[in-house]
């Protein structure tokens, strides 16, 4: 993101309000818009000069073209290390990435083996999301990431094939009911397991902590651009690690939801309908778009459910951070995605 820019001005954070959930939305849209994938290594290296350009007082204002570089830089680079997110990765292309993993799991009449291999992808999936998403101030190990992967999987696998076996044995509940139930059983699978997968992917934040800032006010900030100082961290957290990962753990559970939930109780009902039975090769076309609408309003209400840089009150952490915090006597720290 831009933040991980040289210069000691800071950007404005977002062009919307980000102390409100539509403005968060917006935001999140702006971070998730597909579009950005195009834009080449040249044009990426432009977006960080404009960028750095205000950084470092070169520009006096924000202009349209910085808004647009900025947008650029936040949706492509990490908050931590200013390296770019690796393309299939980014929360830009997580509607394209997820869209065929996630028809592959909503798939009707679903054998063992094709739920087995779909719950695998997927996880494969989030582990490589999540990774490459999450904080950076604490590293995580290659065994760190192996461990996690295998009990996700294995979350995965097992409540899929677990709810497939009992659904059918439910003897008072009438076919359509059973139907729908068992083409819910996808969305159990994905919920739990998502869930998992963030706190063990990252689970190094909650037991090793993550570092946290002082909350500048603008007298602070201003006074931060003309000495051209950095803000320093406090310390790390681990108060704040298990609500930054508890909070995306959660972001996730909120995006599944919709996109688990809404196709498979549509399709249901369509191919109900006169039209689909005598078109059945129109199930997998009207599965994708379905997907795929549902997905794009998702992301972005989902991201937005909490802010990405999250500022506490000082005294709700370790006791080491109380006195400490900056305006109104609070800290931050990037909760990660």
């Amino acid at each position: 993101m831009s933040a991980s820019l040289p210069g000691n001005r800071d950007l404005p954070a977002s062009q919307y309000n980000l102390n409100t959930y539509w403005g968060r939305v917006q935001q999140s849209a702006e971070i998730a818009d597909p579009r950005t994938l195009f834009v080449s290594s040249s044009g990426l290296e432009n977006a960080k000069k404009l960028v750095s350009s205000y950084k470092q007082g070169q520009a006096n204002s924000m202009t349209p073209e910085i808004w647009r570089a900025k947008k650029i830089v936040d949706s492509t680079l990490h908050p931590d290390t200013g390296q770019p997110v690796f393309l299939p990765f980014r929360m830009s292309c997580f509607v394209i990435s997820n869209l065929i993993v996630t028809a592959g799991m909503l798939t009707p009449g679903l054998q063992t083996t094709g739920t087995l291999l779909w719950q695998i992808t997927n996880q494969s999936l989030n582990v490589g999301i999540n990774s490459a998403n999450a904080n950076k101030s604490t590293p995580l190990s290659t065994s760190t990431i192996a461990k996690s992967y295998f009990f996700a999987v294995s979350a995965s696998c097992s409540v899929a094939l677990g709810l497939n076996a009992i659904v059918p044995r439910l003897k008072r509940l009438s076919p359509t009911a059973k139907t729908t139930l068992t083409r819910l059983v996808p969305f159990a699978a994905v919920a739990s397991a998502g869930a998992l997968n963030v706190f063990l992917m990252r689970g190094e934040e909650i037991r090793q902590g993550i570092d946290v800032f002082p909350t500048l006010s603008e007298e602070e900030k201003a006074q931060k651009e003309k000495d051209g100082s950095q803000v320093r961290s406090l310390g790390k957290s681990k108060k704040a690690a298990t609500l930054a990962v508890g909070e995306t753990a959660l972001s996730r559970v909120l995006n599944s939801t919709p996109i688990m939930v809404l196709p498979p109780l549509i399709l249901v009902r369509l191919q109900q309908t006169e039209w689909l039975k005598r078109r059945p090769k129109m199930t997998l076309p009207v599965n994708l778009g379905l997907i795929l609408t549902t997905s794009i309003f998702a992301l972005p209400l989902a991201l937005a459910a909490f802010p990405q840089r999250q500022a506490v009150s000082a005294k709700s952490l370790e006791e080491q951070f109380w006195g400490k915090g900056g305006k109104d006597g609070k800290v931050e720290f990037n909760r990660g995605i």
